[in-house]
C-alpha cells in the first residue's frame, strides 16, 4: 500500500490522478497499445501523430491521407482499451499539422500536445475549445513560453492548458544547440523554475491553473519528486515506457535499450536540421561517414528536409527501427537509456515508480523531522542560556535603577535641606529689620513679628 501518493494533476477540469505524461515518440513506438496502458494507470497516455501513417500499406502513395486515417484509428483504438485520459502529439513543424489537429478536434482527443515549433499561429482554438480537448504546448525555455503564452492572450483571448517543459536529456530531437546540451543554465532544475514563474500572470488574469510539467531525464520515482518539489505539476516520461510489454515497437528495439551502454548514446545531426539523442550503430555511423542510404521521399512530411541532400529518410529510419530492422535504421532514445535493466509491464513500471516516490517523500520527512528535533535542541538549550543572561541583566538593572533612585533623593533632600537654611537666615534678617522699624511703626511692626514668628515655626516644623 501507498501512504505517500504522488499529487494529481490538473489540466483544466481533467484530473489525472498519476501525474505522468507519457511522452509521445513517433513513427509508431507510441500508438494505442502503450498510451492505453499508460492511461489505465491513471496518468495521460500519448499517441505520436508523426509519420504515424507508416504502418498503413498505402503511406507511400498518399502519405497525408495515411497519417490522418492512422491517427483517427488509434485514438479508436485506445478509447476501446480504456476510459483514461488519451493525448495525442502533433509536431507544429508537419506540413499536415493542421489536416492532424482536424482529426484530434474530431476524435475528442483529451489532450493535444505540440512541440517541434512553437504553436501560436493558424491554431484552431475554438474548435479545440468547443471539443473539449486540453491544449499543452511543449517548450525548452521560458522564452519560448513567454511568446506563446503573450500571442494567445493577445490573438485569441486564451492560454494554454498547461505545458511540457522539454530538458536536454531527452530524446529523439532537441531544441537546443549541441552546445547548450551540458549548459547548467538549460537543465530542468534551472528552466522548469522560471517557466511556473512566466505563466503565473496569465493564471491569475484567467483563474485557472496553468500546470507545468517536466520532461527529459526523468527516469526513477526520485527524479519526480524532485521535478515536483521545484514546482513543477507533473513529469513526462519516454524512455522508461519504450522497454514495457505495451509499447507498440518490435521486442528488438526494446532490447536495443536493454543492451546499449552509456557510451552507446550520441547526439547526432538529423536530416531535419536539429541535433538527436539516440543509440549508435552502424547505420548511423555509415550515415556519419556519408553514405547516403536514401532512394526516395516517402511523404513531404516536413518542408525543413532536404531529401536530394539528406543521408537518409529519416522517417523510414525510425520506422524500420520500429520493426526491428536496425540495420536500416536507428532508435532516438533519452539520456538514462542506458540504465534499462529489462522489459516489464506498464503497471510494473509505474507501480515501482510510485515506490520510488514514496520513498524520496519519507525520505525527506525523515530529513527534515531529524532537523527540526536538533533545531529545537540546540534552540531550547541556546534559549534556556538566553534567560538565566537575561535574568541576571534583570536583576543588575534592578540593582541599578534602586541605587540611581536612593541617590536622587539623597540628592533632593540636601538641596531642600540648603533652601531651608535659606529661608531661615531669611526669616532672622526679617526679624532684625523688624526690630529697626519697632520704634518708628510700633503697631505695623508688632503685625509683622507676629507673620514672621508663625513663618519660623512652619519652617521649623519641616522635617529634615
Amino acid at each position: 500500500m501507498i501512504f505517500f501518493p504522488m499529487p494529481p494533476l490538473h489540466l483544466g477540469d481533467l484530473e489525472i490522478k498519476t501525474p505522468i505524461v507519457q511522452g509521445g515518440m513517433g513513427v509508431g513506438i507510441s500508438l494505442s497499445g502503450l498510451a492505453s496502458a499508460v492511461a489505465n494507470e491513471g496518468g495521460v497516455g500519448v499517441i505520436a501523430a508523426n509519420a504515424i501513417g507508416m504502418i498503413e500499406p498505402d503511406y507511400y502513395q498518399n502519405g497525408l491521407q495515411a497519417n490522418c486515417r492512422a491517427l483517427r484509428s488509434e485514438i479508436a483504438k485506445a478509447r476501446a482499451r480504456t476510459s483514461g485520459v488519451i493525448g495525442v502529439n502533433v509536431m507544429v513543424a508537419l506540413n499536415d499539422f493542421p489536416h492532424l489537429m482536424r482529426v484530434v478536434v474530431e476524435e475528442k482527443a483529451d489532450v493535444v500536445f505540440m512541440g517541434a515549433g512553437l504553436p501560436i499561429r493558424n491554431i484552431p482554438v475554438a474548435e479545440l475549445r468547443r471539443a473539449g480537448v486540453k491544449v499543452v504546448p511543449i517548450v525548452s525555455s521560458r522564452r519560448a513560453a513567454d511568446l506563446i503564452f503573450k500571442y494567445w492572450d493577445k490573438s485569441y483571448g486564451d492560454v494554454p492548458d498547461g505545458l511540457v517543459v522539454e530538458g536536454p536529456l531527452a530524446g529523439g530531437h532537441l531544441g537546443f544547440a549541441p552546445e547548450k546540451l551540458t549548459d547548467p543554465a538549460c537543465q530542468l532544475e534551472a528552466v522548469v523554475p522560471q517557466v511556473v514563474e512566466a505563466v503565473a500572470p496569465y493564471a491569475e488574469k484567467y483563474g485557472r491553473s496553468i500546470p507545468v510539467i517536466a520532461g527529459g531525464g526523468v527516469y526513477t520515482g526520485q527524479d519526480i519528486h524532485k521535478l515536483l518539489s521545484l514546482g513543477a505539476a507533473g513529469v513526462q516520461m519516454a524512455t522508461r515506457f519504450v522497454a514495457t510489454d505495451e509499447c507498440d515497437a518490435d521486442r528488438r528495439f526494446k532490447e536495443a535499450y536493454v543492451n546499449c551502454r552509456a557510451e552507446d548514446i550520441v547526439i547526432i545531426k538529423s536530416p531535419v536540421g536539429m541535433p538527436g539523442r539516440a543509440i549508435g550503430n552502424r547505420f548511423l555511423a555509415n550515415a556519419a561517414a556519408g553514405i547516403r542510404n536514401v532512394k526516395r521521399c516517402a511523404w513531404k512530411c516536413l518542408e525543413s528536409c532536404d531529401i536530394a541532400h539528406a543521408d537518409y529518410c529519416i522517417s523510414v529510419a525510425l520506422d524500420n527501427a520500429r520493426q526491428g530492422k536496425l540495420d536500416g535504421g536507428f532508435a532516438f532514445c533519452g539520456a538514462n537509456a542506458y540504465r534499462v535493466e529489462k522489459i516489464v509491464p506498464v503497471h510494473e513500471l509505474v507501480h515501482g515508480l510510485r515506490v520510488e516516490y514514496e520513498s524520496a517523500v519519507v525520505r525527506e520527512f525523515t530529513q527534515l523531522r531529524d532537523e527540526y528535533l536538533k533545531t529545537m535542541e540546540s534552540g531550547f538549550r541556546n534559549l534556556c542560556g538566553e534567560f538565566t543572561q537575561t535574568a541576571a541583566r534583570m536583576r543588575l538593572l534592578r540593582d541599578e535603577y534602586l541605587e540611581r533612585k536612593v541617590v536622587s533623593l539623597r540628592e533632593e533632600s540636601e538641596r531642600m535641606r540648603a533652601r531651608l537654611a535659606e529661608l531661615r537666615q531669611e526669616g532672622n534678617a526679617w526679624i532684625e529689620r523688624l526690630n529697626q522699624l519697632k520704634g518708628r511703626f510700633p503697631e505695623k511692626v508688632r503685625e509683622l513679628q507676629a507673620f514672621a514668628q508663625e513663618l519660623q515655626r512652619d519652617l521649623l516644623a519641616v522635617p529634615v
